[in-house]
C-alpha cells in the first residue's frame, strides 16, 4: 500500500505518492502538479568514494518527449543528450540542495527527476525541485532539509505564483526562490529592469509561500520518513592539522595568501605543500594523501579570519572596493562587433555575430511556448584562462549555465524583430579568470552589441558580491566584487545584472543553510551601487550608445511587405523562383505568413536587386509599367523575355522596333537585356510588352 498526500498550491493541486513506484531507491516521490507528472528519486552509495575531497552529488533532470506527445526527430528516434533547459534545471535543483548535505559526506548521491507528463500550466521544473526535496527528505540519506521552491511572475504589475503558460507569456518577471524553514537558500531571476525594492518584495512573498509547502512536506516526512543512516565522516585528523599549523604558523599562511596576484598565491601554497611533504615523508607517510584537504582547511580558516575579524581582504582591497576595470571595443577588425572587459585578473572578450532571421535557433523541447530563440549567448571557459592544461571537450554544465545567465540578463534590453530584424549571437571567450567571469561576460556582451550597431534599449552591467559569516546571523561581512579565492572560501556568490532602471538577472549560490532578509537586501543594494559605477565610469566612456548602423562586414537586412496571396509566386513551384533570386543576387530571403519579406546580404546593391525582383514578381502588371527583361526565347512571331525569375512576357515582332523588321534575330539575340513597357495581357492571357514604345 502506498500513501498519497495533497495540498492546494497556487490554485492547483499538488499531490505526492510515496511507496507507489521506485521502491528500491533510498527515497522516491511520484509527483503530480495539475496534470504534470514527475518521478523524483534520491539514491546513495553504501560506502564513500575513495580518494576524493568533495561531496559527489549528481542531479539529473530528464525530459522525455512522450510527456508532450512528441516522437524525437532524427534517425535514432530516441532522446539524446540533455537539452540546455534540462541542464539549467539540474543546476537550479542542485543549488539549494547541496548545502544541506553534510560537508564531510563522501557517499555518491544521485537525485534523478524523470518528466513523464507535462501540463503546460504546471511547471515540470518546479515539480522536480519539490520532488527532489521530498525524495531526499523521506530517504535515509543525511540531509538537513526539507526545502521548498516557488516560481514568481509579474503580470500587469501584480505578482503571480507558479504562473500558468499564458501568464508566463505576459510576465515581466521570471523568479525562482528556494527556502528552508528559516531562510532563503536559492534565488534565480530574470526580469525586465525590475527595481530593487520590487525584487525584494517578490523574493520574500515566495519565501512566505514556501513555508506552507515546507509544512506540507514535514507531514509527509513524519509519516513516511526513514531514519537517517550513519556514515563514515571524512575529516582531517586533528594531530595532522595541529602539527601543520604549528609548523607553518597562522602568520606564515596569512603571508602566503595575502597577495593580489593569483599566480603568486598559488606558488606560495605550492612551496608550503613541498615543505610539508618533506616534513612528513619519513615520519608520517600516512598523512601525505590527506595533505591537500588539510592545507585547504588551513587556507579557508585563514582567509575567513582575515576578512571577518581583521577586515582584510587577500588582495588588500576595501570591503566594497572593485578591482581595476578596463573596457575596449573593436578588438577584432572584421567581426560584426567585439569588446573586451577586464576586472582585475578576470578578462572576457565577447564577439557579436548578426544573421538573417532564418538563422534563429529552433528548439524541440517540452515547453510549447519556447520553440525558437532569436538571441543566443554562448560562454567558453578554456583551461588556459586559469593557467591549466586540459583538452577541450565542449561546454560543460557550468559553461552552459553562465551563458544562460548572461543571455537572461541581456534579453530585456534587446530590440524587437520589427525594430532590428536580425538573429543575434554573442560568444564570450574567457581569456583570464579570477572570479566573476559570468558578470564580466555580461559587461563585455553589452559593449559588443553596441559596437555591432544593435540598438539595445539600455546598457547592462553585472557584478558579484560575496559573504563571510561568523557564528551568528548578525556576524557577517558582504564583499563587493569577489575574486576566486573569496568565492572558494566564502559562503556566497550573489550575481546581479541590470541597468540604471533595475535588475535583469540574479543568480545566488551559497554554501550555508540560507540567508536572512537583511543580508539579501544589503547584497542587492550593494550590487546596485557597484553596477552604477561600472555603467557610468567604465562602460559609458568606452561607448556611450549603440552605433547607428551595423558595420561594413555585417549583413544588411531590408524588410518589405508583399500581398500574402502572392507569397506562392515569390517562392515558386518547389522553391524554384526564390532559389533563382538567391542564386542570382547572393542574398538570403525570409518570408513570413503575413507577407513580411526580409532580404539579407552584405552588398546593398544585391539587396536592392533582389527587392526589385520580388516587387516585380508581386506586381499586378498594369499598362504603362517599365521593366527590364532578358531575352530567353525567340520565335517567328516575337521574343519571350524573363523580367523576373519564373516570370515571362512576350514582345510581338511588330513591337520590337519602330522600323519594320523581317526577322526577330535581326534585332534581338538570346541573352540580350532590354527595357520594355507593359501593354497589359494579350488574348491568350500572356503579359504583353513593347520595346519600341518605351519612353
Amino acid at each position: 500500500m502506498y500513501k498519497s498526500f495533497s495540498m492546494e498550491l497556487a490554485g492547483r493541486t499538488l499531490s505526492v505518492d510515496v511507496g507507489r513506484v521506485a521502491a528500491q531507491a533510498n527515497g522516491a516521490a511520484f509527483m503530480h502538479y495539475g496534470d504534470t507528472v514527475v518521478l523524483s528519486t534520491a539514491t546513495a552509495s553504501d560506502k564513500p568514494r575513495e580518494g576524493i575531497d568533495f561531496f559527489p552529488l549528481s542531479v539529473e533532470y530528464e525530459e522525455k518527449l512522450y510527456a508532450v506527445g512528441k516522437i524525437p526527430g532524427g534517425f535514432i528516434k530516441r532522446e539524446g543528450k540533455a537539452s540546455d533547459n534540462a541542464i539549467l534545471t539540474s543546476r537550479v535543483i542542485d543549488r539549494p540542495m547541496r548545502p544541506l548535505f553534510p560537508k564531510d559526506y563522501r557517499n555518491d548521491v544521485t537525485l534523478n527527476n524523470l518528466v513523464m507528463c507535462v501540463d503546460q500550466d504546471c511547471s515540470p521544473e518546479l515539480t522536480a525541485m519539490l520532488g527532489s526535496a521530498i525524495a531526499t527528505a523521506i530517504s535515509d540519506i543525511p540531509f538537513d532539509g526539507p526545502t521548498a521552491s516557488t516560481m514568481v511572475g509579474m503580470v500587469d504589475g501584480e505578482l503571480v505564483f507558479n504562473p500558468t503558460s499564458a501568464q508566463r507569456e505576459k510576465s515581466t518577471l521570471s523568479l525562482t526562490v528556494a527556502s528552508t524553514k528559516e531562510k532563503v537558500i536559492m534565488i534565480e531571476a530574470g526580469a525586465a529592469e525590475l527595481p530593487e525594492d520590487k525584487m525584494i518584495e517578490a523574493i520574500f512573498a515566495a519565501h512566505e509561500l514556501n513555508q506552507k509547502v515546507i509544512a506540507f512536506i514535514e507531514t509527509i516526512v513524519a509519516e513516511c520518513g526513514k531514519p537517517k543512516h550513519d556514515y563514515i565522516k571524512c575529516d582531517t585528523p586533528a594531530d595532522l592539522y595541529e602539527d601543520m599549523v604549528a609548523f607553518i604558523t597562522p602568520e606564515g599562511m596569512e603571508e602566503a595568501v595575502f597577495t593580489d596576484v593569483k599566480q603568486v598565491r598559488e606558488e606560495n601554497i605550492r612551496a608550503i605543500t613541498d615543505k610539508l611533504v618533506e616534513r612528513y615523508q619519513e615520519t608520517h607517510p600516512e598523512w601525505l594523501p590527506l595533505l591537500g584537504e588539510a592545507i585547504y582547511k588551513f587556507q579557508k580558516k585563514t582567509v575567513r579570519k582575515m576578512i571577518l575579524k581583521d577586515k582584510k581582504r587577500p588582495d588588500g582591497r576595501d570591503i566594497n572596493q572593485i578591482r581595476h576595470l578596463a573596457a575596449e571595443v573593436d578588438i577584432l577588425p572584421r567581426t560584426h562587433g567585439s569588446a573586451m572587459f577586464t576586472r582585475g585578473q578576470t578578462q572576457v572578450l565577447t564577439i557579436t555575430t548578426l544573421g538573417a532571421l532564418a538563422e534563429i535557433q529552433k528548439l524541440d523541447g517540452i515547453d510549447e511556448n519556447e520553440k525558437t530563440k532569436r538571441y543566443m549567448h554562448h560562454y567558453n571557459f578554456p583551461s588556459y584562462s586559469v593557467g591549466e592544461t586540459r583538452p577541450s571537450r565542449g561546454p560543460g554544465r557550468r559553461e552552459i549555465g553562465h551563458g544562460a545567465l548572461a543571455e537572461k540578463a541581456l534579453v530585456p534590453v534587446l530590440p524587437s524583430e520589427e525594430e532590428f530584424p536580425y538573429a543575434i549571437r554573442t560568444v564570450s571567450e574567457v581569456l583570464e579568470s579570477n572570479g566573476s567571469t559570468s558578470q564580466g561576460s555580461i559587461c563585455a556582451s553589452t559593449l559588443s552589441l553596441m559596437a555591432a550597431g544593435v540598438p539595445i534599449k539600455s546598457m547592462v552591467a553585472g557584478i558579484s558580491v560575496g559573504l563571510v559569516t561568523g557564528d551568528t546571523d548578525d556576524d557577517y561581512i558582504i564583499l563587493t566584487d569577489i575574486q576566486g579565492l573569496e568565492d572558494f572560501f566564502g559562503d556566497m556568490d550573489f550575481k546581479v545584472a541590470g541597468t540604471h532602471k533595475g535588475i535583469t538577472a540574479i543568480q545566488m549560490d551559497i554554501k550555508i543553510h540560507g540567508l536572512t532578509r537583511e543580508i539579501i537586501e544589503k547584497a542587492i543594494y550593494r550590487t546596485k551601487e557597484a553596477r552604477t559605477y561600472i555603467l557610468n565610469d567604465i562602460m559609458a566612456p568606452c561607448i556611450s550608445e549603440p552605433r547607428t548602423e551595423v558595420g561594413p562586414y555585417s549583413p544588411k537586412i531590408v524588410q518589405i511587405k508583399i500581398d500574402p496571396t502572392k507569397i506562392g509566386d515569390v517562392v515558386g513551384q518547389r522553391g524554384k523562383t526564390i532559389n533563382a533570386i538567391i542564386e542570382l543576387t547572393g542574398v538570403k530571403i525570409d518570408i513570413t505568413d503575413d507577407g513580411s519579406v526580409s532580404v539579407c546580404g552584405v552588398d546593398s546593391e544585391s539587396i536592392q536587386k533582389a527587392i526589385k525582383l520580388i516587387q516585380t514578381i508581386t506586381t499586378d502588371f498594369v499598362e504603362g509599367q517599365i521593366f527590364e527583361g532578358k531575352v530567353v526565347s525567340i520565335k517567328e512571331f516575337g521574343a519571350f523575355l524573363e523580367f523576373a525569375p519564373g516570370k515571362e512576357g512576350m514582345v510581338h515582332i511588330s513591337k520590337i522596333s519602330k522600323e519594320r523588321i523581317d526577322k526577330v534575330e535581326d534585332v534581338l539575340s538570346l541573352g540580350d537585356i532590354v527595357k520594355v513597357v507593359c501593354l497589359g495581357k494579350d488574348k491568350m492571357g500572356r503579359i504583353s510588352f513593347s520595346i519600341k514604345d518605351v519612353k
